[in-house]
């Protein structure tokens, strides 16, 4: 072939090439400038934290869930601590296994929120009392339906609070089943952490999980907690941190004892809602998150199209751009691997080779349907 739509087969050699070269610069200074500095990251021996904590859970309609995972936080290898349990509005058994630990365990306290159909309110409300009825300076939040994955998770997660640093960073993962639907939410997990560790790692913290994260209530109080954005039925925790979280006062936690996980959605549909109102708090970070969030998969999407293309179009130099194919491939799986060893996930090496180019139609779809508040406002 010498020519396409009217071009010179050096001109389309040029566009491609140029075209090529960008998406891989892109694609090289997101894997050597940021994954690279979190799964080849090494933490140095944590001096231990003896100051008291408070962790705070809100939940509603837990009782399940709370009847199992309770035990293993109000057991914890941790010499001082509370924990600051949330009930807001539930309508099971919540008040039930409530006070049982209640009778059971003296560090266990509980506030609760009265229904009021004349006022409906988000989770933001629940943390917000959990802060006040706290005791403690140090705060660990977790969710109802999440358990630590060992007796050290306080331990791990506190002894970063020091002087300078105020938020602490860890990993909330999905528990193993069966099924694809499993296998992709465990990969937008990991990557979700990926991306978080490592671009605070680099500096740039912007956001958390509040399945695992840690802040210090004096700088909820001087943030004036959720104000900024209390009007959103998300963002307790993601805006929150990209907020307030600065390259100096920001900590990661990612040891395997830190971990803690939750049971994912066991339906596309309500995993769909759930990503949809998570995508929706994005669109209000900071300026410079937003762009270099957008600018990997652009990035990406045009590495992918630029291969495709090329082996259509341009036969002449698919071997060279092959090559780069397979560099970046290498890179990538050197990066999932040593991601899922760092933060004990399984099974997923060989199909994050297909979600990687799927995630980008997924995650677009969810930044569309996120710009639209959902029809039924949800406490979660």
């Amino acid at each position: 072939m010498t020519e396409f739509l009217g071009f010179s087969i050096e001109l389309q050699w040029f566009v491609v090439l140029c075209i090529g070269a960008i998406s891989t610069i892109i694609q090289l200074v997101y894997y050597f400038g940021f994954y690279f500095r979190f799964v080849f990251h090494r933490q140095k021996p944590l001096q231990e934290n003896k100051e008291p904590v408070s962790v705070i859970i809100c939940a509603r309609n837990e009782a399940e869930n709370l009847d199992n995972f309770l035990p293993v936080i109000l057991t914890q290898d941790y010499p001082v601590y509370e924990v600051v349990l949330v009930n807001d509005c539930s309508t099971d058994d919540t008040e039930t296994v409530l006070k049982k630990y209640t009778n059971q365990y003296s560090h266990f306290r509980t506030s609760e929120i009265k229904i009021d159909k004349k006022f409906s309110h988000g989770k933001k409300l629940a943390v917000t009392i959990g802060i006040k009825a706290a005791k403690y300076e140090q705060l660990l939040f977790t969710d109802a339906d999440c358990k630590p994955d060992s007796d050290q998770w306080i331990k791990r997660m506190s002894a970063h609070f020091s002087e300078n640093v105020s938020i602490v960073l860890g990993y909330g993962g999905n528990v193993q089943q069966p099924g694809l639907l499993n296998k992709y939410i465990r990969y937008d997990t990991l990557l979700i952490a990926l991306n978080y560790f490592s671009f605070a790692l680099a500096g740039l913290p912007y956001m958390g999980v509040g399945r695992n994260l840690g802040y210090r209530r004096s700088l909820f109080y001087s943030g004036k907690g959720f104000s900024s954005h209390f009007h959103l039925a998300s963002g307790d925790d993601d805006l929150f941190v990209n907020e307030h979280a600065t390259k100096t006062n920001t900590a990661v936690e990612y040891n395997k004892e830190s971990h803690t996980r939750t049971a994912p959605k066991e339906s596309f549909q309500k995993w769909f809602f759930q990503k949809k109102r998570h995508f929706s708090t994005s669109s209000h970070y900071k300026p410079a998150h937003k762009f270099l969030l957008g600018l990997e998969p652009a990035g990406r999407l045009v590495f992918y199209t630029t291969i495709v293309l090329s082996f259509i179009f341009i036969p002449e130099i698919k071997y060279y751009l092959l090559g780069v194919f397979v560099f970046r491939l290498i890179l990538q799986i050197i990066v999932i691997k040593k991601a899922m060893n760092r933060l004990n996930e399984k099974n997923l090496l060989l199909i994050s080779l297909l979600f990687d180019p799927v995630s980008l139609f997924i995650n677009f779809i969810l930044l569309l349907a996120g710009r639209f508040r959902p029809s039924n406002y949800q406490w979660k």
